[in-house]
């Protein structure tokens, strides 16, 4: 064989290295990245102390990933790869049917018994009663759509351990796995397809659900103007890498009772609180993450006073499952408090003790509640 021949793979390899890394230095750096719906990382500090502790290695690495010349590319090319090769769900989601984007499940080892200990050790700090309800994983509900190998869901598991542990505890737990399931054979979409979180229709189903397990009748489906908003993806498909997906869309239910001199929502951040005449913000249709349209997204606490709502007071411990949720509740209960222990560290006891609410919510997805951290803060 030629030699010249010989030598053509590393000759193309060397000009593809330098061709990468004169496009590295050359091209313009993003802060964010509207696909993946993150800011990048900054250049790591440079100097002594950063060079000598391996900081400035780390960040350095982390920078470059996030900057790499035609980044989506490469990671969409590794993502249909996997797909076509046998390999899907290689990179934690799943490629199923009809456009569905899908986490892969929660590993057997996770934190589900740990808080609930912590709520039930919770529980005896407060003689108000407490609900726990845990959105079943879209792997679990929507089983039809998934690809042929896929790693076995373990909800079943989950949800017959937490009704076992709470046997003889004072918190009352709402399973959703029978009605979801019975609204996704009616054809009903659950879940978006692009992200991990519940449709607007299907907070609603969890609302009337926990609405009869509370004695309280829910508000009715006609009672609300639905409104579509399209293009929506979600984060799910922003770690995929499986960029020709098409998008979801985005339904808002509004009461129509609900005018704004009726609704107060009131944003809490440190000591700064911020009221507002609307539970949806609608700006955020305008941005690359929609999903805080409800509730303005992630805030350590958030109060909701409905004043078509004659009484009830409620206090939800969340995660952003909720938030989709949270105008539901507001018609079933004059006053809605939404805590996220992720930000909110003070005692949650003396809020609810001093606070005169009359029950406590735990509202989270299965998955989140499996692999959450923060919940040891509830005192």
């Amino acid at each position: 064989m030629n030699k010249k021949l010989m030598l053509l793979p590393s000759a193309v390899f060397v000009c593809f290295i330098f061709l990468m890394v004169v496009l590295f230095i050359a091209t313009p750096k993003k802060d964010y990245s509207s696909s993946e719906k993150r800011y990048l990382a900054d250049f790591p500090d440079t100097n002594l102390s950063t060079v000598t502790d391996g900081s400035f290695e780390n960040g350095f690495e982390e920078y470059l990933a996030d900057h790499f010349p035609f980044r989506n590319m490469w990671i969409g090319i590794n993502a249909y790869c996997n797909y076509f090769t046998g390999n899907n769900g290689a990179d934690g989601v799943y490629k199923c049917a009809d456009g569905y984007l899908i986490n892969e499940p929660i590993k057997p080892e996770n934190r589900v018994e740990t808080n609930i200990e912590t709520l039930k050790k919770f529980s005896e700090s407060t003689d108000v009663p407490i609900t726990l309800t845990l959105a079943p994983s879209t792997g679990y509900i929507m089983s039809d759509k998934l690809p042929t190998v896929h790693n076995e869901y373990i909800d079943d598991i989950v949800f017959d351990s937490v009704n076992s542990l709470l046997k003889d505890s004072k918190i009352g737990f709402v399973d959703l796995r029978k009605s979801f399931k019975n609204a996704a054979a009616k054809g009903n979409q659950l879940y978006y397809r692009t992200d991990h979180h519940w449709t607007t229709r299907d907070a609603y189903t969890a609302y009337t659900e926990l609405c009869n397990d509370l004695g309280i009748e829910p508000e009715s489906e006609m009672s609300y103007k639905k409104e579509n908003f399209n293009n929506f993806y979600g984060t799910t498909y922003s770690t995929s890498g499986f960029w020709f997906t098409p998008p979801d869309d985005i339904e808002l239910w509004i009461n129509k009772k609900n005018t704004e001199e009726k609704i107060t929502l009131t944003i809490t951040e440190g000591d700064k609180k911020t009221d507002y005449h609307s539970m949806f913000f609608r700006n955020h249709l305008d941005e690359d993450d929609k999903y805080p349209v409800f509730i303005d997204g992630n805030h350590s606490v958030e109060t909701i006073v409905n004043e078509n709502v004659e009484s009830g007071k409620v206090l939800v411990l969340k995660d952003s499952f909720c938030h989709s949720m949270a105008p539901f509740l507001s018609d079933s209960f004059n006053t809605v408090t939404l805590v996220d222990m992720r930000y909110y560290k003070n005692s949650v006891s003396d809020l609810v003790n001093d606070g005169g609410y009359d029950r406590v919510l735990v509202v989270y997805g299965l998955d989140n509640f499996a692999t959450d951290t923060d919940l040891v803060w509830l005192k």
